[in-house]
């Protein structure tokens, strides 16, 4: 089903209640000094966007969720929409509990450079994890992290390797 699919760039976005819809980048155009801008997507009232990334897609999107779990789809699995609507629910893509939230969400190319996955927890665990180990995930999701009772995951980034990472905390809450 995946060599039918064109191999496009495209943008996603997800809102902090849940919403997520995919776009072909050519919806938005480059805007001159002085523009107005245009609505970047519908959301309610209280809702606003929390994770916008481009990706291809044939890239997997990874979504961490606060519990310490990863949930991976294909991009062109999620729905295209358009530039005002405001998507489609995620629990309708992966299988997330009802709590749960997603914390992070990073894309994955399917011939990308060999990169880590660095995650950190509310009360300063911390885990670098080879890519790799994130190309085979079954739609219940996989634990990316063990937590500790009263631990969730706050923070995941990619990196090299070799990369210098300085976790800052405030009175001893949540690393960001």
């Amino acid at each position: 089903e995946e060599d039918l699919i064109p191999a496009e760039d495209c943008l996603v976005t997800i809102t902090k209640t849940g919403y997520i819809k995919r776009l072909p980048v050519g919806t938005y155009r480059s805007q001159r000094r002085g523009g107005k801008g245009v609505t970047g997507m519908t959301t309610k009232e209280e809702d606003e966007i929390a994770h916008f990334m481009t990706c291809n897609t044939h890239d997997l999107v990874l979504f961490f969720t606060d519990r310490g779990r990863v949930f991976a789809i294909p991009a062109w699995e999620i729905a295209e929409g358009s530039r005002q609507a405001k998507g489609t629910a995620v629990i309708n893509l992966i299988n997330i509990e009802q709590e749960e939230k997603i914390q992070a969400v990073l894309t994955m190319a399917k011939n990308g450079k060999q990169e880590y996955i660095f995650t950190a927890t509310k009360k300063g665990m911390v885990k670098k994890t080879h890519l790799n180990k994130f190309a085979h995930i079954r739609s219940s999701g996989l634990i990316a992290i063990k937590l500790r009772r009263g631990d969730q995951l706050c923070w995941v980034k990619t990196t090299q390797g070799n990369n210098h990472i300085l976790l800052v905390s405030h009175n001893g809450k949540s690393i960001r």
